[in-house]
């Protein structure tokens, strides 16, 4: 289980990695944890995801969370972040979440290789979110990402990888996206 700092105001953050076969390196996810104290959600199985699985780990640890938590989800968090929060009256404590290049899991080849994540949940998130779509990105094009975006009420941000990659450095972009929703 996460272990978050003692309750305070201000909000932690809690990391929801990709995860899967295809699933990348996010070494931006294991900077944000060693520089800022962010908190990893560790999921039971990472090479074969179960959706169930994934959301009750995300249940579990938002309902023992001491306090207010923002997400930071990246590839396949984004979709598990958006399906628990239409199931779990927990989604109250969330303050805001950063989605970064979502996972398309209705893509057939993804559907394949990423039995019972389809469909997306498309309901609007409970909290303020923004949405990082990555071009060029091939598990989700920008204008599927742009699509989430709209259908889940979320702010959007087109990444050019060629530009800002957040594989290199600590992404201070990101962070800076992130900064905004803990000012609200």
């Amino acid at each position: 289980m996460p272990v978050f700092a003692s309750s305070s105001s201000q909000p932690q953050i809690l990391l929801l990695p990709d995860g899967g076969p295809q699933s990348r390196a996010e070494p931006w996810l294991a900077r944000w944890q060693g520089l800022h104290g962010d908190v990893l959600l560790e999921q039971h199985d990472w090479q074969r995801p179960l959706r169930g699985d994934w959301s009750a780990r995300l249940q579990e640890t938002l309902v023992d969370a001491p306090g207010p938590v923002v997400l930071v989800a990246s590839g396949l968090g984004c979709v598990l972040a958006a399906w628990w929060a239409a199931h779990s009256p927990a989604a109250a404590k969330v303050r805001g979440a950063l989605l970064v290049a979502p996972t398309d899991v209705e893509q057939p080849a993804l559907r394949e290789q990423l039995p019972g994540w389809s469909p997306i949940a498309l309901q609007r998130l409970p909290f303020p979110s923004i949405l990082v779509g990555r071009a060029p990105h091939a598990a989700c094009s920008l204008e599927r990402a742009q699509a989430l975006a709209q259908a889940w009420g979320a702010t959007f941000a087109a990444l050019d990888d060629t530009v800002d990659d957040p594989t290199r450095g600590d992404w201070a972009a990101g962070r800076t996206l992130l900064q905004t929703l803990l000012k609200d």
